[in-house]
């Protein structure tokens, strides 16, 4: 295995998962109050897999999900 890092102060190496994360924490983290680490482990898994990657549209695959695409 070959580890990679990015290099230093290069933002636009990590731009994809900062963009994801960016888009997790408004859409879900911070609308919800969630009560125990089970909970958001179970919401945050609902949205990964059944809300953003089946029913989310995005821009950069022509405004349709990543399943359709």
């Amino acid at each position: 295995m070959k580890r990679s890092m990015s290099r230093n102060g290069d933002c636009w190496d990590n731009a994809v998962m900062e963009s994801f994360y960016a888009r997790l924490k408004v859409e879900l983290i911070y609308a919800k109050n969630y009560q125990s680490i089970e909970t958001a482990r179970s919401g945050i898994f609902s949205y990964i897999e059944i809300f953003y990657n089946r029913e989310r549209r995005h821009s950069a695959s022509d405004g349709i999900s990543p399943v359709e695409f």
